[in-house]
């Protein structure tokens, strides 16, 4: 059970509490306030449980002790009542999963972007992410008038013409020209979507690169030699106490300030 609730893996949780007090998914269900059949969909892995809000209401339904809200990494249930934090030293768990690369994490990402009703992406120029038909997740952001749901979609480039875009080309021996051709081209086809996506172009050296979907972000690196989709990627999600998700989230808010809008 503990190694269920540190991966945040909700449908293993709810397969523990049948196994060991034998109540039934309508059961569970009733707990929790969720439907039987979102339940059935979450013990067999056919959906994920992603919302912070969602999370307490299992925690609550499930009279989780607090050692097991933190591990879920929600706060102890004394906290809730008062309002403040225990001063016991407790981890509260953010990042619930990390992948090898982009590749490896594919397929979650585009789950919670099928879901998501904002979408956050900070890059270099995005092709691979945004800006071509094949991309990740392009398909989300289409208008809905072109069969999209309305997705809220913010989007970050390196500004083409800042000393920043230069460097960072070096970093992976590939020239300026072509690099900035490639913000170029991704704000083109982002323009496509015809007002469904705003773009912003940034100045600073590109460190982070980010994908949030809603409470959950997905965080790889830029550095010497590798570019973002190469890096190990880290899934960070939304918890009461946690810094990380918010410290990114405030990250991305900086960046969009002194950024120019371009679509």
């Amino acid at each position: 059970m503990r190694q269920a609730l540190r991966a945040r893996n909700i449908g293993a949780v709810f397969r523990h509490v049948q196994q060991y007090s034998g109540a039934s998914q309508a059961r569970i269900a009733s707990a929790v306030d969720l439907s039987q059949g979102r339940v059935n969909e979450i013990i067999n892995g056919r959906r994920e449980v992603s919302r912070l809000d969602v999370y307490e209401r299992i925690a609550d339904g499930l009279n989780m002790p607090d050692d097991a809200r933190h591990l879920l990494g929600l706060a102890a249930s004394r906290e809730k009542r008062t309002g403040g934090a225990a001063f016991d030293l407790v981890a509260f768990p953010e990042v619930v999963r990390v992948y090898s690369s982009q590749s490896a994490s594919r397929t979650e990402i585009r789950q919670h972007a099928a879901a998501a009703q904002e979408l956050d992406v900070l890059a270099v120029r995005g092709l691979g992410l945004i800006g071509l038909n094949d991309s990740l997740l392009r398909e989300f952001c289409l208008p809905a008038e072109e069969g999209g749901r309305g997705l809220s979609v913010r989007v970050l480039l390196l500004d083409p013409e800042s000393p920043a875009l230069v460097r960072r080309a070096a970093e992976i021996g590939e020239s300026a020209e072509s690099l900035a051709g490639g913000v170029r081209l991704a704000e083109a086809r982002l323009r496509e979507l015809h007002g469904s996506v705003a773009v912003y172009r940034y100045r600073q050296l590109p460190t982070w690169r980010i994908i949030r979907t809603d409470a959950t972000m997905f965080v790889s690196t830029f550095d010497v030699g590798w570019e973002g989709h190469e890096s190990a990627m880290y899934k960070v999600m939304e918890t009461p106490h946690g810094p990380l998700y918010r410290g990114f989230r405030r990250m991305f808010e900086a960046l969009l300030d002194g950024a120019e809008r371009t679509v």
